[in-house]
């Protein structure tokens, strides 16, 4: 059943080889407006997924109605936890999902692989150079801190993103929590599709669109977006 306890926090893991710093950029002042705190998980490159998992378990276990969520494969990880914890969470946020179940083929898993080889092939620098030179001037800066802060687990990071088993949307079309769910209508790494599979399939799931260049221009469309979402699935602000 839904909580009708307004959330006064919200964990937030990030996408693979992104950082706390985006998600707080993305998702601090959205969550403030409604009353609950962002706690921006940094990821452990080393155990990327099981240091989501960790930071979850600890935030579920003090007091009082908890969101969860991410972007990317962070999304992945925080909805497979409230899967596995029915419960502990009041509601999901979840943005860009990149695929559901195994990736089989899906566009972000193919590029994480493909990092991460160039990482091992060009070392760190010479990576970040092929990125600038073909990705939008904001992608490339956020791409460049983060990857800088999580060399050198970063490759192994990057391959653990690529095969990772997100949940399914039959499991979480059974989720009986408000999901608000956001996608980059032009984002060719996140496809719209993805996020429309679940938002179709789940009663408890809205969704919200946004651009690549609202994204770029103000991080904080993104937790807007979310919190949108959630509210118009039935979540509880403060």
């Amino acid at each position: 059943m839904h909580s009708a306890t307004p959330p006064t926090r919200a964990l937030l893991l990030p996408g693979s080889g992104s950082d706390a710093v985006f998600l707080g950029r993305a998702f601090s002042a959205a969550l403030s407006a409604v009353g609950a705190r962002a706690v921006a998980v940094e990821p452990d490159p080393s155990a990327v997924a099981d240091s989501g998992r960790r930071a979850l378990d600890e935030a579920a276990a003090e007091p009082g109605p908890l969101l969860v969520g991410g972007v990317s494969l962070g999304a992945a990880v925080a909805a497979g936890w409230a899967l596995r914890h029915p419960g502990r969470a009041c509601g999901l946020l979840l943005a860009l999902p990149a695929w559901w179940g195994a990736p089989a083929g899906a566009a972000a898993a193919v590029l994480a692989a493909h990092s991460a080889a160039r990482l091992r092939e060009l070392g760190l620098q010479g990576a970040l150079a092929e990125v600038q030179a073909g990705s939008p001037p904001w992608l490339a800066a956020e791409l460049r801190r983060a990857w800088s802060r999580q060399w050198p687990h970063l490759p192994a990071a990057l391959d653990e993103a690529a095969a990772h088993l997100a949940p399914t949307v039959t499991a979480l079309a059974a989720l009986d929590v408000p999901i608000g769910l956001v996608a980059a209508v032009d984002d060719p790494v996140h496809p719209l599709a993805v996020a429309l599979e679940l938002a179709t399939a789940a009663p408890a799931a809205r969704l919200e669109l946004v651009t690549l260049a609202e994204l770029g221009a103000d991080p904080g469309s993104l937790g807007r977006a979310a919190v949108r979402a959630w509210q118009q699935a039935g979540g509880t602000a403060g």
